[in-house]
């Protein structure tokens, strides 16, 4: 923190509203001018053009999901815990915003199918989007253990031996689904890059196969057209020590472009 003087200013954006407190708490007197927005990422040009900020000299997206939305949030996040179905990045979603419940419990069979394994890379997909069906017409899925239960029964006997949860592609898809993450990632991608400076550089850190292939891609296309350099030729991943203090940072990839 001491290398920020009050020249600097931080730009925050989080959908999830908590985020904002627990950012405050970290970055507690820090001397510089923060500001923060309960808003999506991909939506950066709204706050900007808001504060008349016309170029970044960095950018940092953290993708994923905290330990807070996973531990404590109640939103169905998480499959060892018995809560509502939501998986919103929202704290309070209205509505007319998209839930896992809705998902499962109004798509067809193969709109959940070509999910679970184009978003979760579940092998299993058609025999999970089946189990959901059939479930569902007895009664209305409404918490994660109702949708675990029935993974469980789909493809429980599948899983055994493996260190992975039965339901751990199914819940990822779903998230994806519900908060579009994967076309955010690609319009966050544009539009930061376009926003920064010369020599400015942009850091994304990815958890899952799939958001590191979208940041992999839109790097090399952006080099390609002459005005970028891509900084980690390889991404830079978790040591060993921090793996152990930290189980869940295991699949954290971190890619960084440079404006030029």
């Amino acid at each position: 923190m001491e290398r920020f003087g009050s020249g600097v200013k931080i730009i925050g954006l989080d959908l999830d509203s908590d985020a904002k407190d627990r950012a405050k708490a970290v970055l507690g007197d820090i001397p510089c001018d923060v500001v923060f927005r309960t808003i999506a990422f991909q939506d950066m040009d709204v706050v900007l053009n808001e504060l008349n900020i016309p170029h970044v000299d960095r950018i940092l997206l953290d993708l994923g999901l905290s330990s807070f939305q996973l531990d404590i949030s109640g939103r169905g996040f998480s499959f060892s815990k018995d809560e509502p179905l939501l998986m919103t990045m929202k704290k309070n979603p209205t509505d007319s915003d998209l839930t896992a419940t809705d998902i499962v419990n109004t798509w067809e069979e193969k709109s959940l199918a070509d999910i679970i394994y184009g978003f979760g890379e579940e092998k299993y997909s058609r025999r999970i989007a089946k189990a959901i069906v059939e479930a569902r017409k007895d009664k209305r899925i409404e918490t994660t253990f109702d949708l675990v239960e029935i993974i469980d029964k789909a493809v429980g006997k599948s899983y055994r031996g493996l260190k992975i949860h039965p339901a751990t592609r199914t819940f990822q898809a779903l998230r994806i689904a519900v908060n579009s993450e994967l076309s955010g990632l690609e319009t966050a991608i544009q539009k930061g890059f376009n926003y920064l400076s010369t020599g400015g550089r942009m850091a994304i850190i990815t958890f899952h196969s799939l958001e590191d292939r979208i940041v992999k891609r839109a790097f090399v296309v952006i080099k390609e057209k002459g005005n970028a350099n891509i900084i980690t030729k390889k991404p830079i991943i978790p040591s060993e020590e921090e793996r152990i203090i930290n189980p869940r940072s295991r699949s954290a990839k971190l890619r960084i472009i440079e404006k030029i």
